[in-house]
């Protein structure tokens, strides 16, 4: 017994430390790309750069078409994407009975979840594009990355939703409320924590895709800003890969000056979901 308890202890401390070692490995790549990164990219950013449409001259070339892009496409993915996954996630979790119909949409959705995003792509071209004649738009394009985040949003939601305990649920049926109101009152409010950080992973995921994009043929160089969702776009990853694609060395500057920006971004609308749901948190203490 003796022998065996420090054999198991070892293994552990050895799991523990291979652990640690990959995550510190991991960290310190991170850093090594945010480094170089900041470094290439720093010195070009200006409001001139926001500012400006790209160019063929890298002193000229800005990022204000694709910035605006961007903000149209997680825009019009939001909100298509988070009131149909709630609602899926309310459907499967409080009214849809155990059965064979449930375990298949159940499955089908974490099979989604991994499904490539080029495959969303290729999904959005046949059905958007083409099929519903709504051309190479932001409308396109947003209903596309929604595919591609809607599994995420369930998941999560379902998750946050499932984590409600019980017994909240018993109480307010006991003072006589209806089930919409239950869920609508007491559920859903408690849940927000966990449906936000869904929210968040999901919306940040499809702000750095490309893959699905690039099949819906999604603009490299556009010198104007989209003005409805109707109109032709270029996004931040796009117009990334075109600058990074360019044998010259001061595009590749420019890529990385475009990376800050992304992260800026992704960074504000991460940090104002983590606000409300810091404040959600801090209003549902009991």
């Amino acid at each position: 017994m003796s022998s065996n308890l420090k054999k198991r202890k070892f293994i552990a401390s050895a799991f523990k430390i291979t652990c640690m070692s990959m995550t510190w490995i991991c960290v310190l790549l991170l850093a090594v790309m945010l480094y170089h990164v900041t470094i290439e990219g720093l010195p070009w950013l200006s409001w001139q750069f926001l500012d400006n449409f790209p160019s063929r001259f890298p002193a000229k070339a800005g990022i204000k078409s694709a910035l605006w892009g961007t903000v149209w496409l997680i825009s019009f993915s939001a909100f298509f994407s988070i009131p149909l996954g709630v609602a899926a996630a309310i459907y499967l979790e409080e009214y849809a009975k155990p059965g064979r119909l449930s375990t298949l949409i159940e499955i089908n959705i974490a099979n989604l979840a991994g499904v490539p995003s080029i495959v969303y792509g290729i999904l959005g071209l046949a059905i958007f594009v083409r099929g519903l004649a709504l051309g190479r738009s932001v409308l396109a394009g947003s209903l596309t990355l929604s595919l591609l985040v809607l599994p995420v949003i369930i998941i999560s939601s379902r998750e946050a939703i499932r984590a409600v305990p019980t017994s909240l649920r018993q109480a307010a049926f006991a003072l006589g409320a209806t089930r919409w109101q239950t869920i609508r009152h007491h559920v859903l409010p408690t849940a927000l924590p966990g449906i936000l950080t869904g929210f968040i992973l999901a919306l940040s995921r499809a702000m750095g895709e490309t893959a699905p994009l690039v099949m819906l043929g999604a603009l490299t160089y556009v010198a104007f800003t989209p003005e409805g969702p109707m109109d032709a776009f270029t996004a931040l990853p796009i117009q990334i890969f075109n600058w990074a694609s360019r044998p010259q060395e001061e595009f590749h500057q420019l890529a990385a000056a475009g990376i800050i920006v992304l992260l800026a971004v992704l960074i504000i609308m991460n940090g104002s979901a983590i606000l409300i749901r810091h404040r959600s948190l801090r209003d549902k203490k009991w």
